[in-house]
């Protein structure tokens, strides 16, 4: 089967940001996209469907500890993959499960094998080594797969960051060698994306995303950003990265973030973006909206009848009111977590949709610095 293609469709010539379009065996992706975050198989409190009819989502995650964990690989294998086991029938893209190691596993032992980790959920004794990361993201069988890597936490002191990017380089080495050893599952490409670490050191950056540039992958990401560092710092080293990293290949930033963060993103040159945010900041009722951030809870909504969103195209964005869905979660109703999700999601599709536009008509930074101010905007 053939790899996944990136055709480069337009470039500002204001900026950086880009337009695009990723091809893989479940279909078309345009970029930039946003991807909803579906951890254990889902992106919580909404179905595939709407995901599809209201959301426009074009791809979403799943990752790679939490699957490996429940419902385990038995499971998937016997489903036919992922795809076949949630009805998500568009491309998938599986992060590593490093970050969750990492984050939520307890008592880890970093080597140079591997990481050894205890459970989250039963306190069960797991190594994941770049092999074998492999083997179980085969096995779960995501169109884009990512690298085995340490990301090291914000701050970081400069030997340790060094010594932690390193690996992470020896890492990628066997991971690439791994699937080179081993075919494809269920009938269609799994693609390796290699993953930019170096902390917020230039020199640690510029060596590890031109080491990431080198092994010609069909895509890049840039991880380690968005851990707690200040946003202009964030900035400053995606610049760094997108500008090493091949113009030809898709550049997926990882976990970030607000509207703006993205916004300014793609304006320096990246393609793919994924946060929990939407969902998670929608389940405690904030909502992104084109017009501004609301805490739908305030009373002041209480009896504000107009649609949650009438700026973007989403059905139920344009259907309930704001006041019903204060009500909602007033009432702690279940439905409150479900429409607010789905709104969020809508929004940020929505936007990078827009974003796609502008970049398309050359006029992206205007519109970016126009639309950042108005989204910062508390209602």
């Amino acid at each position: 089967m053939p790899q996944l293609q990136f055709q480069l469709e337009a470039t500002d010539t204001n900026c950086k940001a880009r337009a695009g379009k990723m091809i893989t065996d479940h279909g078309e992706i345009l970029t930039p996209i946003f991807m909803p975050v579906g951890t254990v198989g889902s992106v919580k409190a909404v179905t595939q469907q709407q995901l599809e009819l209201d959301v426009q989502a074009q791809i979403i995650l799943g990752n790679t500890y939490h699957l490996y964990l429940r419902p385990g690989l038995d499971v998937l294998q016997a489903a036919g993959g992922l795809h076949q086991f949630n009805g998500w029938h568009h491309p998938i893209l599986t992060d590593s499960g490093g970050y969750q190691v990492f984050s939520l596993a307890a008592n880890r032992k970093i080597k140079e094998e591997g990481v050894m980790f205890q459970s989250h959920i039963d306190g069960s004794r797991h190594l994941f080594s770049p092999e074998k990361v492999m083997d179980i993201q085969r096995t779960i069988g995501a169109d884009i797969i990512m690298a085995f890597d340490e990301c090291p936490p914000y701050p970081s002191d400069y030997k340790y960051a060094k010594k932690s990017m390193q690996l992470t380089h020896r890492w990628l080495d066997r991971c690439f060698d791994r699937l080179n050893e081993t075919p494809d599952k269920y009938g269609y490409t799994q693609n390796l994306f290699p993953i930019v670490q170096g902390s917020t050191y230039k020199d640690l950056r510029t060596e590890s995303a031109s080491y990431i540039a080198s092994k010609n992958a069909t895509g890049n990401a840039i991880g380690g950003l968005s851990v707690g560092e200040p946003a202009e710092m964030m900035y400053e080293f995606t610049e760094l990265c997108c500008d090493i990293l091949p113009a030809d290949k898709p550049r997926y930033l990882m976990g970030v973030g607000t509207p703006w963060n993205i916004l300014e993103g793609i304006a320096l040159g990246v393609d793919m973006f994924d946060c929990v945010m939407p969902t998670r900041n929608g389940r405690n009722g904030m909502l992104f909206t084109s017009k501004g951030v609301i805490n739908i809870r305030n009373k002041k909504w209480e009896t504000d009848f107009s649609v949650i969103d009438d700026g973007i195209p989403c059905n139920i964005s344009n259907y309930y009111s704001k006041a019903y869905l204060r009500h909602l979660f007033i009432a702690q109703e279940i439905l409150a977590l479900q429409i607010a999700s789905i709104h969020n999601l809508a929004f940020y599709l929505w936007l990078v949709g827009e974003a796609r536009k502008h970049i398309l008509s050359n006029t992206f930074n205007s519109f970016k610095i126009s639309m950042t101010e108005i989204l910062k905007q508390r209602l």
